[in-house]
């Protein structure tokens, strides 16, 4: 069954992405692969099996899958929002984990992963109040810069 939702101009014959519910990352041991997130991030394991281990992110989650590593992407990446950038770049810094060339904070996990990573407060993704609330971040603002973004696409809070 669907959900109802508003017609406008961008066409009644079309699904709205909303967001992204997971990423599933392949890894070479799940093991490890916990131990590393949980070194640079507050991991709450969601569930496990021998082969793989979900970590919640609020209301979405990071999927890690054991799978041998015969492949390395350059480009391919996601992009994961943090409260707190400089303490992620910290952290990196004190484990020597180099950060990637260029203007965004990219870096790679152990098993070849690109992860960028972006400020809650600069970009226009948002969660609702409540989902921040259950989080324990209902403190997060958004920047001059990110609320203008919202406004503009009609989405700035009220």
């Amino acid at each position: 069954m669907g959900t109802t939702r508003p017609d406008d101009a961008r066409g009644k014959d079309r699904v709205r992405a909303l967001g992204i519910n997971h990423i599933a990352l392949e890894v070479g041991d799940i093991d490890q692969a916990l131990e590393f997130y949980g070194r640079l991030f507050d991991v709450k394991l969601r569930g496990r099996t021998d082969h793989m281990a979900f970590i919640d992110l609020g209301d979405q989650f990071i999927a890690l899958l054991a799978a041998p590593l015969d492949h390395f992407d350059r480009a391919r990446h996601f992009g994961l929002v943090v409260d707190d950038r400089d303490l992620l770049r910290r952290k990196l810094e004190a484990l020597k984990i180099p950060l990637m060339p260029g203007p965004f904070m990219d870096f790679m996990d152990p098993w070849g992963n690109h992860i960028q990573v972006v400020q809650y407060s600069d970009i226009q993704f948002t969660k609702a109040e409540h989902i921040l609330r259950g989080m324990g971040l209902e403190s997060l603002a958004k920047t001059e810069k990110a609320l203008e973004e919202l406004k503009e696409k009609g989405m700035a809070p009220v």
